[in-house]
């Protein structure tokens, strides 16, 4: 009886092992290294279509779309013959779709700014003819940065969006809304008084029923926001709804927005200060329902004695979130949000870096300019140029919290860290990989001389574990998961460097 005992324990233990196994089970898929592939690389990775991987890449002239099947095989390079050079091209952005790949790009000839659409099939091959969507005739010392190109996350819509500020006071915004198949919807102008010359525009999104939303918001110089408002503008209505946020004195960092479609409601947020450019206090965020066009929720969050304990890592108390920003802003169906900031900063031998010294003020707000792009956009190419001093990068501790339907905080975890590289910041921070049930947070842990990719998984209720399982971690890949992008339920694409050369890993979760 008691070797059976023992038996059936075994057994128990085994049975335990492989269940924890299979719930942290994954697997990595490395692409091979290719020769145009080096570190002058411009890339993004556009998506999963028709059982492909496609990355878009630039080399100098060069622009191809890199086609790899399921094991990271590359079957196919498709050239971008009709895109133009590098210097005449502006930006480019990628929709993904099942089966096709809406590419939108904006390109300068002749002081003539142009944007068209390609539509391209799984194996990056174009389909048809290109579609010019808009032209803009700017000056000869005008910025050719000029169209916003935003889609809603059902994927049925896409907007074109350009500002004229050619009146100060008073900016236009035009807009050309499209559906899924390029088909313009409808052609309109909105008016958004801009009563002062500091008042500024934040980034624009699109929501699933085809209303803009974007902040307006005051600052002088680099300082904090004194004030700001919510704006949504309806398809083909002239009115614009703003609201303006209730801070009643207190100072914000940096306004990150996002629409819960499920829900109908708008999400701003943001760390505050009680004190201009002071020290962090704590976290803002407003919930606001569209359905009822009101706010449904709008607090200020401070972050307790304890929390600031846990989080300091090399600071103070006092001054433990001064180098925290918010790096991801999630919605949950039940009407709750989480939100995950990073501790991040440089050093360098010249001086001492603040958040103060780049934060803030877009490089295309020229006073110049009769049209705008309002925010900085995920440009490909055009590489940060090399500072002549050294310059060390730093992306420490993580802070995820997540808050009720009614605002009430339900858990905090600080994931500790602390990661530095010089010149570059490619390998540092992380990535949240949403598989619904539990969030998984990539990062690179230092061991010895490599970097190796880390993965903490978060539970529903905000308990952490350590995933031991990551299979197949190769020394001479060092992961960029901080570009990594989440293209189905349970597979992330990575960008590595091995060897020298830009590499893709295909991180897929059971």
């Amino acid at each position: 009886m008691q070797n059976l005992a023992k038996l059936f324990a075994l057994a128990a233990v085994l049975a335990l092992s492989l269940l924890h196994e299979q719930s942290f089970g994954q697997r990595i898929i490395y692409s091979d290294p290719e020769k145009d592939d080096n570190r002058r690389l411009n890339f993004e990775i556009i998506g999963r279509v028709g059982g492909n991987f496609l990355v878009f890449k630039n080399n100098r002239a060069r622009s191809w779309i890199s086609v790899m099947d399921e094991e990271m095989q590359v079957t196919a390079k498709e050239e971008l013959g009709y895109l133009p050079n590098p210097d005449k091209t502006i930006n480019v952005d990628f929709f993904a779709y099942p089966e096709h790949v809406w590419m939108i790009f904006q390109y300068e000839r002749r002081n003539i700014v142009h944007c068209v659409a390609a539509k391209l099939d799984k194996m990056g091959k174009r389909m048809g003819e290109l579609i010019e969507l808009d032209t803009t005739q700017i000056g000869f010392a005008s910025d050719n940065r000029l169209y916003v190109v935003a889609g809603s996350e059902d994927k049925r819509k896409i907007a074109l969006i350009k500002i004229n500020t050619r009146e100060k006071g008073l900016y236009r915004m035009s807009t050309l809304l499209f559906n899924q198949n390029m088909d313009l919807i409808k052609k309109y102008e909105h008016y958004i008084p801009m009563e002062d010359r500091n008042v500024q525009l934040g980034d624009i999104e699109l929501d699933n029923e085809g209303s803009l939303v974007t902040t307006r918001f005051q600052r002088t110089f680099n300082d904090n926001i004194s004030n700001a408002s919510l704006l949504y503008l309806k398809p083909g209505v002239d009115t614009l709804v703003a609201y303006p946020l209730s801070i009643e004195g207190n100072w914000l960092d940096n306004l990150r927005l996002k629409i819960d479609n499920y829900n109908k409601r708008y999400i701003l947020t943001s760390l505050f200060s009680r004190e201009r450019r002071a020290g962090i206090d704590g976290c803002y965020f407003l919930v606001y329902n569209k359905s009822n066009a009101s706010p449904q929720l709008e607090q200020l969050y401070t972050f307790s004695e304890q929390l600031r304990q846990e989080a300091k890592g090399n600071a103070t108390t006092k001054t433990a979130f001064n180098d925290y920003f918010i790096r991801h802003l999630i919605t949950r169906r039940d009407g709750g949000l989480l939100i995950g900031s990073e501790s991040y900063y440089t050093t360098s031998r010249a001086n001492t870096w603040n958040r103060w010294d780049y934060l803030y003020g877009s490089p295309y707000w020229g006073m110049n300019n009769f049209y705008v792009s309002p925010y900085s956009n995920r440009m490909w190419w055009g590489s940060v140029p090399r500072n002549q001093q050294a310059v060390r990068f730093h992306a420490d501790n993580i802070l995820l919290q997540s808050f009720g339907p009614t605002g009430e905080l339900e858990w905090s975890q600080v994931i500790s860290k602390s990661q530095f590289d010089d010149e570059t910041d490619d390998l540092l921070s992380f990535q949240l990989m949403n598989t619904g049930g539990e969030l998984h947070v990539l990062y690179n842990q230092q061991e010895r001389r490599d970097k190796l990719l880390s993965d903490i998984v978060i539970r529903a209720n905000g308990q952490a574990a350590r995933n031991p399982a990551l299979k197949n971690l190769d020394n001479g890949h060092q992961f960029m998961p901080a570009r990594g992008k989440q293209v189905s339920s349970r597979i992330m694409i990575i960008p590595t460097v091995y060897r020298g050369y830009i590499c893709f890993a295909k991180v897929e979760y059971n």
